[in-house]
């Protein structure tokens, strides 16, 4: 289970204006500025279950992300991992959780995979028998045969994610936190990774936070959704709950104005009556995207 209580954690930035006189100036006193990422964050995950982590850039995913792995230490506010406290029980906490970062490797680069694999293997202290069991499910159902033995700076994007997510579960974690782990990949890469993420949580049980921005992913793999933003938790609750707080009212009312059009005839001009429809939408997206609805009524109505 995880369980995080009112969650605070913020940065300082140094500032200065472009120049080399205020370049000078920063040498002996530096702006510094307080940018607040948590704010009172709270939640409960129960074992076994996939939620989905989302909100806008610098909402604080990834610093949430960070706290629950061990990375950061939060400024109040506490936090249990399956019985431990991330940043005071790093070394237990560590061996029971894998972390894929979209945007960051843990994959030495000039070395081939399955080398990486090995060193990994040391580091966790995974029995040879576990580390073979592991190896063999995760080659096939990721389909690593052909890159094992290839150096990480030679794969493409979507095999190197596929390498993270096998090198984050060889010691085979009960958590595993994903941050963006489909950034940038193509179209078939991410139904594989998507495809295995959900085969690995109903296999094992595995509890899996997932960050993105891909609502694909959200609605393929999570049924449960944490919407965070400026720091605050603002929803807790199921895709349908957020799909009903941002439902899209369209309204077509027929205004009395008309536009006559002329028509040309064997020579003679005949004059139509078209009444001006008006159609007005509010809100923002919900069950019915904007597009949808906008082609729906150029399909029902003469728009001019």
């Amino acid at each position: 289970m995880i369980t995080t209580e009112h969650l605070c954690k913020s940065y300082k930035v140094a500032k200065r204006n472009a120049g080399m006189k205020e370049a000078c100036k920063a040498l002996f006193r530096r702006e510094v500025e307080i940018i607040p990422a948590l704010s009172d964050v709270s939640f409960t995950i129960e074992d076994g279950e996939m939620v989905g982590y989302i909100g806008p850039n610098g909402a604080g995913k990834s610093s949430t992300i960070k706290i629950l792995s061990g990375i950061l230490t939060p400024e109040s506010g506490s936090c249990f991992v399956d019985g431990y406290i991330p940043w005071k029980n790093r070394k237990e906490h560590v061996r029971r959780i894998g972390v894929v970062f979209g945007q960051r490797t843990q994959l030495w680069w000039d070395v081939p995979v399955i080398d990486s694999f090995e060193l990994l293997k040391d580091i966790y202290s995974i029995s040879p028998q576990e580390y073979r069991n592991n190896m063999e499910e995760l080659t096939q159902l990721l389909h690593l045969q052909e890159l094992l033995k290839m150096p990480t700076r030679q794969l493409s994007l979507g095999q190197r994610m596929r390498c993270e997510i096998a090198a984050s579960l060889l010691h085979s974690p009960k958590i595993l936190f994903l941050d963006e782990p489909t950034i940038g990949l193509d179209a078939v890469s991410k139904l594989a990774v998507r495809e295995f993420i959900l085969r690995l949580n109903q296999t094992h049980k595995t509890t899996v936070i997932l960050t993105t921005h891909d609502m694909q992913d959200i609605e393929a793999l999570t049924k449960r959704i944490i919407l965070i933003g400026r720091g605050r938790v603002l929803m807790d609750g199921t895709l349908e709950d957020m799909r009903e707080l941002a439902a899209v009212h369209g309204t077509v009312s027929e205004l009395p104005s008309e536009e006559t059009k002329q028509m040309p005839v064997d020579g003679a001009a005949i004059r139509q009556t078209v009444p001006i429809v008006h159609a007005g939408l509010e809100a923002g997206q919900g069950d019915k995207s904007l597009e949808r609805i906008v082609a729906a009524l150029y399909q029902k109505l003469d728009i001019v």
